[in-house]
């Protein structure tokens, strides 16, 4: 039977290609793609590629490639109906109708298209003729001259209340065709259907395979009720599963990885002139779990670019809420915020894509922007309200549906609950009254997010919440930075299944030690030529290239360091959360201490309090990072050890 494209492309929306591939063939992430070994032809070094983005598989040793149906039939000897049935089995899509009246739906919904197509035609020459010169003045004054119209295939509606609906019919379509696409307003109480978009800018939508499914229109008219007015609900236009300009974005957005979401359609064109061809905009309302689903097949962590405005910061909180049930592990969102008053395509004309880019550069983490909305403008001045907004948070992190993301959120937010509340240190008190005379940093009646420095906190979602004693004096005898990066790579050699997990990390984190970063060399050989060697055959093939006294020595210091997490006696979990935090610590150490120079340069070259400061905020930066280890949620437990909760 003849599948529907709708269906078909419900199930790759639903299915990524690394998770139908993953079952088969074992992949580790490289880059914005997975590799592993091809399953057509023997082979000792990777050349076969997944791609989510485009849903699709590349084996460069068979010269194959296809998507996820062409995948089971290859590697289970299924036909195209099996395996379009085993997938939408796993993927929880009903099997369309076999009856005589499906495939007649599908051919009805097939040639609404070319009604699509023939008034996006339509609207795109009523722009270029005389009675479109003041919507073509309007795009002019938005800087969308004519390339970019032609580019965008940008329309014009005019006054007219039958002017396409005359058009359409003179070319065979029936009203009926016009109705089921959106086109008209019709209804039992309107006697003669008329023209849905009229004095209007059309910007046509496309899916995401470049087929005009619908219409957004914007009025010329200051008095007109809507501003934009969208294409209804119909068989191919859905507002929640689309997004402007996403079959463009989604091939730039491979090449940027990453991918970017402004608030409007006007926006969305001014960042693709500018250079940000990656940049998609949802259909006028709030963004929706589906098309988040559809953000993530493109990137794992979208940017989310809000105006400067208080419209702007309540949408941002709408998608933290949106986002947050969702996140899994890789997967988040970051929250970009324009400048008072200006949306993108102002801040480009007034500044440039520079400015522009500066913004994308300096995007916040969800869990910044989380925090910063429950607390900045508040007041924390009695028990009571303490007590409540850590309730609050707390309740925020069980929303999370995905465990291991829930628990270290949950982890971030306790340290920066401990971290907010906890006595200030003397050097910032000391800096805090010399800032502002008598008033003292331990005043805490004062509302949140005033200009001062003692509100200035650092970033606490990696710091650990408790310290080891035994870390400490390793760190006094052996350098913590050395011991450090002895976590990090012995964990590899003591649990090598996490290595493909975390590949493109390991084998690009700065080392310090040029043995270590002979050591990992040959880790990524030997696991490369070996996948699923185990961490005896790997000890021992290290041992016989060489590093036999090496590793003797880091399993020493691992031990004298208490990073028990590091050994072979560690869970798996445990060894990969106590990994992760090593990453973290040691690339927050790292950057401190360029960020140190720098500020100790600035101090002598300009002895302001402003510049004291700053040194003295990242040297208390660094003496909490120094010393200590990870102690997060339900850490040790896996390995039988005692664990602390939040």
């Amino acid at each position: 039977m003849r599948f529907p494209d709708s269906f078909l492309d419900e199930i790759r929306a639903r299915l990524p290609a690394s998770q139908v591939v993953g079952r088969r063939v074992k992949l580790r992430k490289q880059g914005r793609e997975f590799a592993g070994l091809s399953p057509f032809n023997a082979e000792k070094t990777p050349s076969f590629f997944v791609n989510d983005a485009k849903g699709k598989w590349f084996d460069f040793s068979a010269g194959r490639n296809g998507d996820i149906f062409s995948f089971v039939m290859e590697t289970e000897g299924l036909s195209f109906p099996e395996a379009v049935e085993r997938l939408a089995a796993e993927a929880g899509v009903p099997m369309p109708a076999t009856d005589p009246a499906a495939e007649v739906r599908e051919k009805q919904r097939a040639s609404l298209y070319d009604v699509l197509e023939a008034a996006c035609r339509f609207f795109e020459q009523n722009l270029q003729s005389r009675e479109g010169s003041a919507a073509r003045d309007y795009l002019a004054s938005r800087r969308m001259g004519p390339e970019v119209q032609k580019r965008f295939r940008l329309g014009y509606a005019g006054a007219s209340r039958s002017a396409l609906k005359e058009h359409l019919a003179a070319q065979g379509i029936s009203q009926e065709k016009m109705i089921e696409a959106g086109l008209l307003v019709s209804g039992e109480d309107i006697p003669v259907s008329f023209d849905r978009f009229r004095e209007r800018v059309i910007f046509p939508i496309a899916d995401f395979k470049g087929r005009v499914v619908g219409f957004g229109g914007r009025a010329l008219a200051p008095d007109v009720p809507a501003k934009y007015l969208n294409s209804p609900e119909t068989p191919l236009f859905h507002k929640g599963a689309l997004l402007y300009n996403g079959a463009e974005a989604r091939k730039a957005a491979h090449e940027a990885g990453t991918v970017i979401v402004v608030e409007g359609y006007v926006d969305a064109i001014a960042m693709c002139e500018a250079g940000f061809r990656n940049t998609v905009a949802p259909l006028g309302t709030a963004l929706t779990e589906r098309q988040l689903a559809i953000l993530w097949r493109m990137a794992q962590e979208p940017v989310l670019c809000f105006d400067g405005d208080n419209a702007g910061m309540r949408a941002a909180h709408r998608a933290i809420d949106v986002a947050l049930p969702l996140l899994k592990p890789g997967h988040s969102v970051r929250f970009a915020l324009l400048p008072e008053g200006k949306d993108p395509d102002d801040l480009i004309g007034a500044a440039g894509p520079e400015a522009m880019r500066a913004v994308i550069d300096n995007a916040q983490p969800l869990i910044d922007m989380l925090w910063a909305r429950e607390t900045e403008g508040r007041v924390f001045d009695t028990p009571e309200r303490r007590a409540e907004l850590e309730f609050r948070l707390r309740e925020i992190a069980r929303s999370i549906a995905d465990e291991s993301v829930r628990r270290h959120y949950e982890q971030a937010l306790a340290e920066r609950v401990a971290a907010f509340f906890a006595p200030p240190d003397a050097g910032r008190q000391r800096t805090e009254d010399r800032r502002w005379g008598k008033r003292r940093y331990g005043d805490r009646s004062a509302v949140v997010g005033r200009p001062s420095f003692a509100y200035r906190y650092p970033d606490f979602s990696r710091r650990p919440i408790a310290v080891s004693e035994a870390l400490r004096r390793s760190a006094r005898t052996a350098g913590l930075p050395a011991l450090r990066e002895a976590v990090i790579v012995m964990t590899l050699v003591n649990h090598p299944g996490l290595i493909a997990s975390h590949l493109d990390t390991f084998a690009h984190i700065e080392l310090g030690s040029r043995e270590l970063d002979s050591l990992r060399g040959q880790i990524l050989e030997i696991a490369g030529e070996d996948p699923s060697i185990d961490a005896a055959a790997l000890r021992g093939r290290l041992e016989a290239a060489g590093f036999a006294a090496l590793i003797e020595r880091l399993d020493g210091l691992i031990r004298r360091g208490g990073t028990w997490q590091a050994g072979p006696a560690a869970a798996d979990r445990d060894a990969e959360d106590g990994w992760q935090q090593a990453v973290t610590l040691h690339r927050k150490s790292r950057t401190l201490h360029k960020e140190l120079k720098e500020a100790e340069a600035a101090l002598a070259s300009e002895p302001s309090d402003a510049n004291l400061a700053r040194m003295v905020e990242i040297q208390r930066q660094l003496a909490n990072t120094d010393g200590t280890e990870a102690l997060i949620d339900g850490f040790g437990a896996s390995s039988g050890r005692p664990s602390r909760g939040f």
